[in-house]
């Protein structure tokens, strides 16, 4: 690769952050389209249902694939042509004139998606060889996601006010203009100099895995345990074991077993995984509660969650400077703890007031998970030898979706239980389904509105409360397996 310019290495940084910011509005936007879309080419529910899952299918299902494609022909290769694809699904979408179109147009996402943010992450690898260049580039990346997930909202709202649904896909196409144009000129091209043998049946294994696990928590997370959903898991955990079976007879395995046998590496993962377990469970459930229990419109509501962002960016920037100080996993477990501790504030919101304990609990999880998802990605990649980081990075990848499709299946579940559990027997379907169908008969039935607003807040309290102790186990977790065994070097400032 040659050395690069410091001014080069933050310059592909810049580059590099596009993609990440892109994908973290994405994620945002969409939900505030939906009505919008809905009304104009009147999807079914199983259609509209698609819409919103197909791209997480592709993209959990492609991560670890893709991860591995990169490290064989280029991660800058592999990062254009995802960027291309992105670019071109994007106006797709905007302009679909059906649902199915609209369908095929997410899925292509997906897989643009996929080619993505593993690449970014490899290639922060490889260009920063200097402990704390690198580190202070991770901060940066986990920066740059807090940052998208407050622009969604408010760019999201503020284009559905002024243009069509498909303007929040088509501001895709010029970022992805400027990456290319970028990317070509600053990124470094990085591969595995010896990759060994392509096996077409991993990768084939590898998808039967991913899209069944993620089908079926999605089917959890709507209807609960069904046999569709029991199913899906089943069928992929077996296929997953086959795959592992395989991996390991393979003189060139598509997934090296062997980095899970490093403890930075596998702590890391699931340290990861829970994190955003917990926080993608809380964050559907309180956007409802701010509109629906508190009575705030969606542009409000998006604003009262900004200060988890701001905590989140200094969080994660903040970490870059510990990390020079303290042990890994001593960081690590101040951030977890920080978090839980977040969630149990949170887990004291009322059903007339909360804003006050509402931003304090946000401050304190934006931050304190921050703090700790920096390292765990500087540990992820770090663990894994420069050739493989591409299917490393698809590997913290992979658990954040897992992460964030669990979380919404059990968080979800669990308040949804409690939800129910607080309506009074005989209650209208409508009501039991959702808040919204209770909100939908406020007008001719108050004191069931009332009631549900204060069972809907009582869940969330619970989900809040599951959430701050899967926080703290994580967190003592890190702490005993890496907090005192992990030295970091202390740089002189």
């Amino acid at each position: 690769m040659g050395t690069l310019s410091v001014r080069r290495r933050w310059a592909a940084l810049a580059v590099l952050l596009l993609p990440v910011l892109l994908i973290t509005v994405d994620m945002t936007v969409l939900g505030f389209a939906i009505p919008y879309l809905a009304e104009d080419l009147q999807p079914t529910s199983a259609q509209q249902l698609w819409i919103v899952d197909i791209y997480s299918f592709m993209l959990a299902g492609l991560l670890v694939l893709m991860g591995t494609i990169g490290d064989r022909i280029g991660r800058r290769r592999l990062l254009l042509s995802g960027a291309i694809a992105f670019g071109a699904a994007s106006i797709l979408a905007a302009f679909a004139p059906n649902a199915i179109l609209l369908i095929v147009a997410r899925a292509v996402l997906g897989i643009g998606g996929a080619t993505l943010m593993p690449s970014t992450l490899a290639l922060i690898r490889t260009i920063f060889t200097d402990d704390v260049q690198r580190r202070t580039a991770i901060a940066i990346w986990s920066a740059t996601f807090s940052a998208g997930m407050a622009l969604g909202p408010v760019l999201g709202g503020w284009l559905l006010e002024h243009f069509w649904w498909g303007s929040v896909f088509l501001i895709n196409v010029p970022v992805m203009a400027v990456l290319l144009a970028a990317g070509r000129l600053l990124l470094p091209e990085t591969r595995d100099p010896n990759p060994g043998r392509f096996d077409p049946l991993s990768a084939v294994l590898s998808l039967a895995t991913m899209l069944p696990v993620v089908y079926g928590i999605k089917q959890f997370a709507v209807h609960g345990p069904t046999v569709n959903a029991l199913t899906g898991v089943v069928v992929g955990l077996a296929f997953g074991a086959l795959f592992v079976q395989r991996q390991r007879k393979l003189t060139d395995p598509m997934l090296d077993l062997e980095l899970f046998r490093e403890k930075r590496f596998s702590i890391s993962i699931v340290t990861n995984l829970c994190s955003v377990f917990s926080l993608v469970g809380l964050l559907f459930l309180i956007p409802q509660y701010l509109q629906l229990v508190l009575g705030l419109d969606s542009f409000e509501a998006g604003l009262w969650m900004l200060p988890a962002t701001v905590s989140g960016i200094a969080g994660a920037l903040i970490s870059a400077r510990l990390a020079n100080h303290f042990r890994p996993g001593t960081v690590m477990c101040a951030g977890m703890l920080i978090g839980s501790i977040g969630f149990l504030v949170l887990s004291l919101i009322g059903v007339e007031s909360g804003l006050t304990v509402l931003v304090i609990g946000f401050l304190l999880v934006g931050g304190g998970v921050s703090l700790a998802e920096t390292l765990t990605n500087d540990l992820i990649i770090t663990a894994a030898p420069p050739e493989r980081a591409g299917a490393a990075s698809a590997i913290s990848e992979t658990g954040y979706e897992l992460g964030g499709a669990m979380g919404l299946a059990l968080l979800g579940s669990i308040a949804t239980a409690v939800y129910r559990a607080g309506l009074p027997s005989g209650a209208p379907a409508a009501a039991q389904d959702t808040l919204g169908g209770a909100a939908a008969l406020a007008e001719q039935q108050p004191e069931l509105f009332d009631t549900a607003r204060r069972a809907f807040t009582h869940g969330t309290q619970v989900a809040a409360w599951v959430g701050a102790a899967l926080l703290a186990y994580t967190g003592f977790q890190a702490w005993f397996l890496l907090g005192r065994r992990e030295q970091v070097a202390v740089v002189a400032h």
